[in-house]
């Protein structure tokens, strides 16, 4: 099903390379990714993109803050769409400490389900980065399930190591 909000977005240079993100019209996080405007289209279902740097300064301010090393966490209001699970899953994505790890299992104990579902959850994470979905890695610490890839989760990691 497309989505028929009217998103403000920027795009911007990273360490990582290009960051989009996207507002809604109350100026609240719905979406990010790394790459062009496309990549951010396909986490919006297809919703359309305006071009707006002034309505996405304080989102992006925090994004490069973080890359600077300056900030750990975000303090921007999000509008992630999902379902009620989903929203769960990411609340708790977002109590794992900056610099530590959590598997796919831990987390399903955190939300009382089980790791494949925290995995779909994960999965459908429209947030990258502000949501920490990179954080959550497989039982045996291994890198697995990154929308952008395992390189770009070990990269963010590695800037996140102590």
């Amino acid at each position: 099903m497309t989505d028929t909000t009217n998103y403000h977005f920027t795009q911007f240079s990273t360490p990582m390379g290009n960051f989009c993100l996207a507002v809604d019209p109350a100026g609240a996080v719905a979406a990010t990714a790394f790459g062009e405007k496309g990549a951010l289209r396909g986490r919006l279902r297809g919703a359309s993109l305006v071009r707006n740097d002034r309505t996405t300064a304080a989102a992006r301010k925090q994004v490069e803050a973080w890359f600077r090393g300056s900030r750990r966490d975000f303090s921007i209001e999000l509008s992630p769409r999902g379902t009620p699970f989903q929203r769960r899953v990411w609340d708790a994505l977002r109590r794992i400490p900056y610099g530590q790890t959590r598997s796919y299992g831990e987390v399903a104990r955190m939300v009382g389900s089980s790791p494949r579902a925290v995995g779909g959850a994960n999965a459908a994470n429209p947030i990258c980065l502000i949501v920490p979905c990179h954080r959550v890695v497989g039982s045996d610490g291994s890198l697995t399930g990154y929308a952008f890839g395992e390189d770009t989760k070990r990269r963010l990691l590695e800037i996140e190591a102590p």
